[in-house]
């Protein structure tokens, strides 16, 4: 590759590299980004990225590997999505939400799609995840998946696949916008060759959406607050940082208090009604009055105040089952159920444990496949059968048999690869997609790019953090006219939907990396007097003294 000594060495090793095809020519999508660095030689690009990563560590863009706080790698060379391709990509994002959406509104109410067998009872029965007290409760606005992340990966095809739904508390978007910021001041020169999508919209598309959630009785601007399990957290990181950018309250349990059925937070005035709460704990640790007793990192009272229509809480309290590795497998009959429409993106082939016939071929293939938990979050529990040893899979064969609805099975996906920085230069590895989906109730908008994940150790399939793996900035190319994608019905007719990829010049100036919020700092609103005689000031539990619970990652 002449005048390109930064790949010159690059061996893409196979038809399933997404920058080069196998004859080592640069694929359509990234020959700009070829020509932007072929200015930069190896040295010049490891010192900088070098930079990156220290830039990283000062601003405490970490997270947790092992019991260690680490910088959160990011590997500069950045993923590039065409803008026809991401037309496909968000457009079948928002149909996947809007298919969730209707099936948890099921769940909780009707359960039509149990009495037409588009699902099973037993789904619904066997789930772990289902939150009885909030049965019957539908959000003010309909929405219960203010904020999704939808895991992407390319098949052999090169098209793209989901792998799975994550609509509890998908972690993940401050890398977006951190990535983003990183790459604008380290390597400016490379967004001056073709217009890319921008980022920095996300904080203020989600502070709309979450006031757009707010109770109806909310008549002026609803009082959004972003409730953290502690700066012990894991992605601790990424609540203080959403939080900043919204210009909202950074919030711990003992900040909020129940009176009457409606949550205050305390404030140097006094006591601030709160409206909307985007919970970053999970649902067992929320309420200690409706989960665990012993939680220190929950509001008692939460729930009742849900249910009164006092607050909104985002994601919903419930929407585990969403999550469910075994509800994956029943979307695209819901998407042809609810919408009436055919999946625009297909899932990975998976076997249900539970079926019988399934259960026996994947017992009977163990070494073929990999078996994964359905409850499982940051590649925890994940068996692949090749690489498991012979005791690894007697072991997992009799966990299969004596829980067949704890597990799926799926093919190997040889996912895709990108170039990635190591240290003798330029290697391929392994990479997934993550993009994030909005719920205002009236849209769904989708971030153009998300969190692209790359699995860093050679030849290593699982992406996670927590398995040692970082990211990179994902790219998509602007377009100057919207892009028409089409979307078939079960019987066969089309519809034609237009996705804009337009945006304003490129400008990511936002202060997206500046101090941490201290919690708390409101000092405005006090407790209405119609809503409460006289609130006491009680202290409530220092959650510090409390294990900190992390986000599903």
């Amino acid at each position: 590759m002449p005048g390109n000594t930064l790949f010159q060495e690059y061996d893409a090793a196979g038809d399933g590299d997404e920058m080069f095809a196998p004859d080592g020519q640069v694929r359509s999508t990234y020959g700009f980004l070829r020509e932007a660095l072929s200015g930069l030689g190896l040295e010049e690009f490891q010192s900088r990225s070098e930079t990156l990563a220290s830039s990283y560590l000062d601003q405490g863009v970490t997270f947790d590997y092992a019991g260690e706080e680490r910088p959160f790698p990011v590997d500069a060379i950045p993923r590039v999505i065409a803008a026809e391709e991401w037309a496909l990509v968000s457009t079948g994002i928002e149909q996947r939400v809007r298919a969730l959406e209707a099936f948890l509104d099921d769940v909780y109410t009707d359960r039509r799609a149990v009495a037409d067998g588009v699902v099973p009872g037993s789904l619904l029965d066997s789930s772990t995840y289902i939150v009885d007290a909030v049965q019957g409760y539908r959000p003010p606005n309909g929405v219960r998946i203010h904020i999704s992340g939808i895991d992407l990966v390319r098949d052999g095809s090169g098209g793209f696949r989901v792998l799975e739904d994550n609509v509890r508390t998908p972690s993940g978007v401050s890398y977006v916008l951190s990535n983003r910021r990183a790459m604008a001041q380290g390597f400016p020169e490379l967004f001056s060759h073709r217009p890319v999508r921008r980022v920095s919209e996300y904080p203020g598309r989600l502070l709309a959406a979450l006031q757009a959630a707010a109770p109806h009785s909310v008549g002026e601007e609803a009082t959004v607050v972003v409730l953290t399990p502690g700066r012990y957290n894991s992605a601790y990181f990424e609540h203080s940082l959403l939080a900043r950018t919204m210009g909202v309250d950074l919030v711990e349990a003992s900040d909020l208090v129940e009176r009457n059925d409606r949550i205050y937070m305390r404030t140097t005035a006094g006591l601030r009604r709160v409206d909307v709460i985007y919970k970053r704990t999970d649902d067992d640790f929320i309420d200690p009055e409706v989960f665990r007793p012993d939680s220190m990192l929950g509001v008692p009272g939460l729930v009742r105040s849900i249910l009164a229509g006092n607050v909104v809480v985002a994601n919903a309290i419930g929407n585990g089952l969403g999550d469910d590795k075994l509800t994956y497998t029943y979307v695209p009959d819901m998407i042809r159920y609810y919408l009436g429409e055919e999946p625009v993106l297909p899932n990975v082939d998976t076997w249900r444990l539970e079926e019988p016939e399934s259960r026996a071929e994947v017992l009977d293939r163990l070494d073929e496949l990999v078996v994964k938990p359905v409850d499982g979050s940051g590649g925890k529990g994940i068996v692949i059968g090749p690489a498991a040893t012979d005791a690894q899979l007697q072991e997992l064969r009799t966990r299969l048999e004596q829980d067949p609805r704890g597990w799926i099975a799926q093919p190997i996906v040889q996912l895709s690869t990108i170039p990635t920085l190591m240290e003798e230069g330029p290697e391929p590895r392994h990479v997934d997609l993550r993009p994030f989906a909005l719920n205002s109730g009236e849209d769904v908008w989708v971030l153009p790019g998300g969190l692209t994940r790359v699995a860093l150790p050679k030849g290593e399939m699982i992406v996670n953090s927590s398995r040692g793996g970082g990211s990179k900035d994902t790219w998509v190319l602007a377009s100057q006219t919207p892009t028409q994608v089409e979307v078939s019905t079960p019987e066969g007719e089309v519809r034609v939907v237009e996705q804009t990829g337009v945006d304003e010049p490129f400008d990511e100036d936002e202060d997206l990396l500046g101090t941490e919020p201290e919690p708390v700092t409101a000092a405005i609103p006090i407790l209405d007097l119609e809503d409460e005689d006289q609130p006491d000031h009680d202290e409530q539990p220092d959650p510090d003294e409390q294990e900190e619970h992390s986000d599903a990652q």
